[in-house]
């Protein structure tokens, strides 16, 4: 395993482990609304600075995008952090939430680590190495058409300007497969695309650390990932279609008519 990833191992599973110890005592928490639909815990807070933490001992001279402190300065290695990905859930003590941790090298994702504390599962990836699950190879799921096909997704909960669009796309979908997913952890979901678990995953309006490690697991696990442009600037427009490349392609079919300007 490279050393880098080692680290983030170490940092995720170090949040995790902070994050389940809280899992009990959620009623004591202070929590900040952030905006109108968007909160963040002490929790989360505390998660952060153990990840930057454990960075930071290894490779103080990185850079670091993170979710509640944003941008600190360093080379051109920067580790994208989401602390708590699903702290509406974790708050409600639903327990679909996940530690999301990559690193870009000039601009690349090159590693990615997504942690579920509750269940345990650590998915791992480097660039040109392939996607892990506890140390298992992991591929996307070979399911060549909708029908049958078990879909991911996230509502644009952050802003309401582009849920007539969502909506369109989602009633197009939810009527062409088996069902579509809203688990609440845009990580977790990306992972388990990479997993098979997911057969696709679409969604309007993530940050980039709410993606970045997933969209190299999904590329290591043989899956494909674009925006709604058919491009790869989906961490800068924070619009994104991930699904093995036959799934990407249909999904691509189904929301294309629904795509304004604003989303391209």
């Amino acid at each position: 395993m490279h050393p880098m990833l080692n680290i983030a191992v170490r940092a995720a599973r170090n949040a995790g482990d902070l994050i389940q110890r809280s899992a009990d005592n959620i009623d004591r928490l202070t929590i900040n609304q952030k905006s109108k639909y968007d909160y963040a815990s002490e929790v989360d807070y505390q998660a952060e600075r153990e990840i930057i933490r454990v960075i930071r001992n290894a490779y103080p001279e990185h850079a670091i995008l993170a979710e509640e402190s944003g941008e600190h300065e360093g080379n051109d290695y920067v580790w994208v952090i989401d602390p708590l990905d699903g702290t509406t859930n974790f708050l409600h003590g639903f327990p679909q939430y996940s530690v999301s941790i990559a690193l870009k090298v000039k601009g690349k994702i090159e590693l990615g680590v997504i942690y579920d504390p509750g269940r345990d599962e650590l998915f791992t990836a480097e660039r040109g190495g392939g996607a892990m699950l506890n140390n298992r190879r992991i591929r996307v799921a070979r399911q060549a058409s909708l029908q049958g096909a078990l879909l991911g997704t996230g509502f644009p909960f952050r802003s309401e300007e582009h849920l007539d669009d969502y909506l369109a796309m989602f009633r197009s979908l939810c009527a062409a497969t088996s069902g579509i997913r809203r688990p609440g952890s845009a990580a977790l979901d990306l992972a388990y695309v990479a997993a098979g678990r997911l057969d696709g995953f679409w969604e309007i309006g993530l940050k980039e650390w709410d993606m970045a490690a997933g969209v190299l697991l999904i590329q290591e696990a043989g899956g494909v990932v674009t925006d709604f442009s058919f491009n790869s600037h989906y961490l800068q427009s924070g619009n994104i279609i991930a699904g093995n490349p036959k799934m990407h392609q249909l999904i691509y079919q189904h929301i294309e008519p629904h795509v304004t300007d604003k989303l391209k």
